[in-house]
């Protein structure tokens, strides 16, 4: 960026911070932003930022709150500061309403430069001194002042004396603005506390400079605070590792450093051979084997999406274009005429087939990334290629996902010899497990899966009636339950996985499934929408200006524009989305509407097997959402008017 100007102004700062209700807060220190043109869309910026709160509060405690979010319509990293006299609720971990609001706002694709002056903000946060000034600060000349100082040193750490506990750290948040940095600034100062050294690796927006590998090799343990996947995280193997959320470092930084010291001692001294990796959580963030199970599953899902968009949407362009005669047309290699449609279309369905192979084979190599890092990557890809070479689909490639993870989480475990530890992870344990998933895959469980997988093609190709319709409901349900989470995921993934069963038949069971799963995907946002608008003085001016975003993130099948409405009121929300999603699948399935694309909402009506029964199934959808959410809200009136009556 050009820019380079000073990240706060006076004229972004209000010490005066007047509403309570932290909408109103929000919005008017993002009209501050505005005014000075470092948002050029006030109303897009604020649903960026509800979309970021829905994620998870920020609320650091202490008094202070941290909205932030990246958005495009950021034209520069900037802040805005309010004081607040009765404090702004963030649902801060101790309770205590912000009085300090920092809204940190970052641009999609900012300079590091400038990431690193957040960044530092960020762990200055933590600093009873700067915050102590921020409170005792008479001028809004007086607080930019503070915020624009020079960036502050990193605090050193102690001189350790040999023997003395050495650790190493990694934090990582989704957005990367804020809670990496305030992470790895309590870790450090809760090291320097406890008398010892750490080395903290933050990976977040600004980028992430790798810990140097001597430190690593020296350190008795090491510490992951981080809501993302770790990256590179077989730098770390053998040491004994603390894994927990990115909030617990913040909140719990010495309770940390003290279970790391612990796992330390017991594993002895950091040049011991090569043995089991001890991991340890924090107890309260100690995750259930299902929740690290739908982890593992969630991040194969979202590392294949791409694959299944791209290949889905291309097959469905080729069959628009040349016709469903177009799957048995021979290879464009040598077979390609620019000035043919039919060519084109050739072109099309058959890098989109091309794409498509890639499905399964990703989705399984990810599944084991996951579960083991970079190690357990090509046995999992190779499973997952077996997986579709003997007709297994996607629940073959899960499974071989699942078996190359935990296969190579055991092997890394191993204690082995001296000579051949350098070589375990470039040549051992790449032959070691590719070899069993291949040959659990092609002896032992690929038949079985591949009759199951069959018997579920035909299922679906026979679904009628009643039961299409039941389908359609279920699906319909998941997908709008919790609004892009897992329940959501799963149905998208069934139905994006079925896709590769339909072949060449333009009536196959899984087209109608893949269209039941995208209206009903739709419907959740376009009913909030349409209730904004129906009944007005329900719903917050916040609210009503995120419905207009709705509009267009329903159409465009982002469930997700539905989660600032669900965030606010989920007791109503939730239900009324579901009932709607419910309405939408069950109707596409007795209309018999068929769906080649994956994704795209109403931008590839023309690839839908009869659109205006299709329109006619999301509108009856959306009305429902919108019906049940207004009759849901009206109720409620009553209720509060004779509380203030009382």
């Amino acid at each position: 960026m050009s820019d380079t100007g000073p990240l706060i102004t006076p004229a972004l700062v209000d010490l005066y911070l007047a509403p309570e209700e932290k909408d109103e807060a929000l919005r008017a220190l993002a009209q501050r932003l505005f005014a000075e043109g470092r948002v050029t869309d006030l109303d897009g910026f604020l649903a960026d930022i509800a979309a970021r709160e829905a994620q998870a509060p920020t609320g650091l405690g202490d008094g202070i709150g941290i909205p932030h979010c990246r958005s495009a319509h950021v034209t520069r990293p900037s802040l805005a500061f309010g004081r607040s006299a009765r404090g702004v609720d963030f649902d801060a971990p101790d309770g205590r309403p912000a009085d300090l609001v920092f809204m940190i706002a970052a641009p999609d694709g900012a300079d590091d430069a400038h990431l690193r002056i957040l960044a530092a903000l960020a762990g200055r946060l933590l600093d009873a001194e700067f915050t102590g000034a921020l409170r005792e600060a008479e001028s809004p000349t007086a607080v930019a002042a503070l915020v624009n100082g020079e960036e502050a040193a990193a605090p050193a750490n102690p001189t350790v004396e040999k023997g003395g506990l050495r650790l190493v750290a990694v934090t990582s948040c989704p957005t990367g603005i804020a809670h990496t940095y305030l992470a790895a600034k309590a870790l450090e100062t809760a090291a320097a506390r406890a008398g010892a050294r750490i080395d903290v690796e933050t990976q977040g927006s600004a980028g992430a400079t790798p810990l140097d590998p001597a430190l690593i090799a020296a350190a008795d343990a090491v510490i992951f605070a981080h809501d993302v996947e770790v990256r590179d995280r077989a730098r770390f193997a053998g040491k004994p590792t603390v894994d927990v959320g990115v909030k617990a470092a913040v909140n719990r930084p010495d309770e940390l450093i003290a279970q790391a010291a612990e796992l330390a001692a017991a594993a002895g001294p950091a040049d011991r051979p090569a043995g089991p990796v001890r991991t340890a959580a924090a107890a309260p963030s100690t995750e259930h084997w299902a929740q690290r199970l739908r982890k593992h599953l969630m991040t194969g899902v979202s590392y294949m999406i791409p694959f299944v968009a791209a290949g889905g949407l291309l097959i469905a362009l080729g069959f628009a274009v040349g016709g469903y005669q177009i799957a048995s047309a021979p290879s464009v290699l040598g077979h390609f005429d620019w000035s043919s449609a039919h060519s084109w279309a050739a072109l099309l369905f058959q890098t989109g087939k091309a794409s498509f192979g890639f499905l399964v084979p990703i989705l399984a190599g990810y599944i084991a990334y996951a579960i083991a890092d970079r190690a357990a990557l090509a046995a999992g890809v190779v499973g997952g290629a077996v997986a579709v070479a003997v007709g297994a689909g996607f629940l073959g490639g899960i499974v071989a996902g699942l078996a190359a993870g935990y296969l190579v989480l055991q092997l890394v475990k191993l204690r082995v010899p001296q000579a051949i530890r350098g070589i375990m992870p470039v040549v051992v344990i790449p032959l070691v497990s590719v070899a069993a998933v291949g040959f659990l895959m092609f002896v032992l469980v690929g038949s079985p899966i591949a009759t199951a997988m069959n018997g579920l093609t035909d299922w679906l190709n026979g679904l009628s009636g009643s039961n299409a319709v039941l389908l359609g409901m279920l699906l319909g349900a998941m997908m709008a339950f919790d609004m892009g989470g897992p329940l959501n995921k799963v149905a998208y993934t069934f139905a994006a996985g079925a896709l590769t069963t339909a072949g060449a038949n333009p009536d196959a069971g899984s087209l109608k499934v893949m269209a039941a799963v995208m209206a009903a995907g739709m419907t959740p946002p376009l009913g909030m929408a349409l209730a904004t608008v129906v009944r007005r003085r329900l719903f917050t001016p916040e609210e009503r200006e995120n419905g207009k975003a709705a509009w267009v993130l329903g159409a465009s099948f982002i469930t997700e524009g539905a989660i600032p409405f669900a965030a606010a009121d989920p007791l109503r929300v939730i239900p009324a989305g579901i009932l709607g999603s419910m309405t939408a699948g069950g109707l596409v399935m007795a209309f018999g509407s068929t769906l080649r694309a994956p994704h795209g909402g109403i931008w590839v009506l023309p690839l839908i097997g009869s659109p205006f029964l299709y329109l006619l199934a999301i509108a009856a959808g959306t009305g429902v959402t919108a019906a049940v959410v207004v009759l849901l809200k009206q109720l409620r009136k009553p209720v509060a008017s004779a509380a203030v009556a009382a």
